[in-house]
């Protein structure tokens, strides 16, 4: 009989169980590319080539010398020593895991040793300690949009939720407590909500169709699973607003797992984090190929990792995953088609 690897052994479940936390320093190795989903539309504006790094949920705790701060700062590494050089890191939420300055203040001072700039957005993690008045001090809006080599990039906050503690009078510490859970039913569905709405109408009003446009979000612009808050609420008026788009490439964090879907013109790609992976939930996949294996729980490093997305002059976008080890499907070590 041939002998199964440990790993092969994990990969033939379809069941994952709850995640693992990591411990210890590791140095990630690249992986290389994998193709998946349509092209870019025949009138979609030529752009420069370039390429950008992604990072996400480091959820930073206020311990010093926290195994998470490694874990940050070996990704930081990586992108800075990619052969490539990226022109710029987006970093999609939940930097620290309680919402406090200390949190976000050692995340700044680790995600400041990139080599290039970066562009962050909170996740509910960094926000309902204090309703993110410290994340704001530090990284400035919530929402924003700038345009680079012919792309135009929106980061908007998807976290928003109606206020259910001023009635129960709750402490900014209870209210962080609930959203710290994975499952807080007290607290609603989450989404950008109607300021950042019409703040969305006016950013994209005069641009033509033809403009390749990047969006990140903390949660996905899809129902993917909501009782875990895998869904913005108003995805859908998102999508609406952004439908006059030939193509729109959609980057989202929170899941902690490589996931993809399409929704007419948008492309959504699911991150890796810097923390912990999460497993699964009980639903099928509207592409179950690129579905991570299981995660190892003898191995420290699994699960997490880094990003590099290189665009071409036709905006067909593809997504390096950049495993810390060895827990990608061989066809998304090829890479991820946007």
């Amino acid at each position: 009989m041939e002998k199964v690897s440990r790993r092969q052994f994990l990969g033939m479940s379809t069941k994952v169980g709850a995640a693992t936390l990591f411990t210890g320093v590791f140095a990630p190795s690249a992986s290389s590319f994998f193709g998946l989903g349509g092209v870019a539309h025949a009138g979609t504006k030529k752009i420069q080539e370039f390429n950008f790094a992604v990072l996400t949920d480091a959820h930073l705790y206020n311990i010093a010398d926290h195994k998470f701060d490694h874990i940050l700062e070996k990704a930081v590494a990586d992108v800075n020593g990619l052969a490539k050089k990226p022109d710029f890191v987006l970093y999609g939420g939940d930097l620290g895991q309680s919402g406090k300055k200390e949190e976000l203040a050692k995340g700044k001072a680790i995600l400041d040793k990139l080599t290039v700039p970066y562009k962050i957005i909170p996740g509910e993690h960094d926000y309902y300690l204090d309703m993110g008045a410290e994340w704001r001090g530090m990284f400035g809006p919530e929402h924003w949009s700038f345009d680079h080599k012919g792309v135009h990039f929106i980061g908007m906050n998807s976290i928003l939720i109606k206020d259910f503690w001023s009635a129960r009078k709750l402490t900014p510490t209870e209210r962080m407590g609930l959203l710290e859970e994975l499952e807080c039913h007290q607290c609603g569905a989450w989404g950008v909500g109607e300021e950042q709405l019409e703040w969305l109408k006016k950013d994209v009003k005069n641009l033509s169709p033809d403009t390749p446009v990047v969006i990140m979000t903390h949660s996905p612009l899809w129902d993917y699973y909501p009782r875990w808050n895998f869904q913005t609420l108003d995805a859908p008026e998102i999508r609406a607003i952004l439908k006059k788009f030939e193509k729109v490439i959609a980057i989202h964090g929170h899941v902690h797992q490589v996931v993809y879907n399409q929704i007419g013109n948008i492309h959504s790609a699911g991150l890796l984090s810097t923390s912990w992976p999460w497993p699964y939930p009980p639903v099928t996949l509207p592409h179950p190929e690129i579905k991570m294996n299981r995660v190892d729980p003898g191995n420290f490093e699994d699960g997490l990792g880094t990003h590099q997305v290189s665009l071409n002059k036709d905006f067909a976008g593809m997504m390096d995953y950049r495993a810390f080890a060895d827990l990608l499907p061989e066809n998304v070590k090829r890479g991820l088609k946007l």
